[in-house]
């Protein structure tokens, strides 16, 4: 019984050998290797074969160039004169537009202009920026700072320590008119307190807060404000030569604490208000003594009696 199964298996497995192949494979095998005989497959290249097999990119000629910074440059111009303030100065807008783009201005700028729907605001907001208006910011000589605009009727507008026609000077501009008349030769109260003849000729009167609450001194303090005139007074600091820097008090010489003194001149005095302009600021010939520092950085000096 044993010997009847094993040779049963042996002609199963006999069989299954000796199986005959299908003509239809076999004709498939061969045909199939012919092609390959015939059209032999390519390997796949890499990415760096493909990168080096295609054809470089023709360099842009110099006027394609020219057409491509010319367009950046309109695009930016473009973005730029829209964020601009109203009455700010091309050449100051030129030097400071970087400004206009940052979180802290556009949040400043919608304060005032919310301000000015609730309370009246000084100055007028055509005149907040008249500073930058009176002459080219390359044409700085001199620059003083004050602190906060005046907060009352027909006041402020634009320039520190300045009032227009014919609002009565204030005090404390009072006190720089007699400093003048001990210390410029021939100056004379000119009976108003408009300075616009010192800003024409390159004296930047420039108050760190531009904007004011009416009746409400420092109600525009810390809004922005002061990040922006820092801007100005470095990027005079850093873009100047010989400029004549005069720090009236406390609060304009903190302000000025960045300034290079070793490219610029820096004149200190306590602040010229009633309060304290008997303890230095009288006798201090700061007028007299910028135009000797102008001179020798070779600027001609400002005629303070041109008022």
């Amino acid at each position: 019984m044993v010997l009847v199964i094993r040779l049963a298996h042996l002609r199963f497995a006999l069989t299954l050998a000796y199986r005959p192949v299908s003509k239809k494979r076999i004709s498939k095998d061969v045909n199939e290797s012919e092609k390959d005989a015939k059209h032999p497959k390519k390997p796949k290249s890499s990415a760096v074969e493909s990168e080096v097999s295609s054809p470089a990119p023709s360099p842009l000629s110099p006027d394609q160039l020219e057409r491509i910074a010319r367009n950046k440059r309109a695009a930016m111009e473009k973005r730029t004169s829209a964020q601009t303030p109203p009455g700010f100065g091309e050449s100051w807008r030129e030097g400071l537009s970087e400004e206009f783009e940052k979180p802290y201005f556009k949040k400043l700028m919608d304060f005032v202009s919310k301000e000015r729907t609730s309370c009246t605001v000084y100055p007028p907001a055509e005149e907040v920026f008249t500073w930058t208006q009176m002459c080219d910011i390359r044409d700085v000589k001199v620059v003083i700072l004050g602190q906060d605009p005046y907060h009352g009727p027909g006041q402020a507008h634009g320039l520190c320590f300045s009032v227009k026609k014919p609002v009565r000077p204030p005090p404390s501009l009072e006190n720089m008119y007699k400093e003048l008349v001990t210390d410029i030769e021939g100056f004379q109260h000119p009976r108003h307190g408009d300075l616009t003849g010192w800003s024409e000729q390159g004296v930047l009167l420039l108050n760190a807060v531009l904007t004011v609450r009416a009746s409400n001194a420092n109600s525009h303090k810390d809004r922005g404000w002061e990040t922006f005139t820092d801007a100005v007074v470095q990027w005079l600091s850093n873009n100047q030569e010989g400029l004549v820097f005069m720090l009236w008090g406390a609060y304009a010489q903190k302000k000025g604490a960045a300034i290079d003194r070793k490219r610029h001149h820096v004149l200190q005095a306590v602040h010229p208000s009633p309060l304290s302009a008997h303890r230095g600021f009288f006798g201090c010939s700061h007028f007299s003594k910028a135009n000797e520092l102008l001179v020798q950085s070779g600027k001609s000096p400002i005629n303070w009696k041109s008022l």
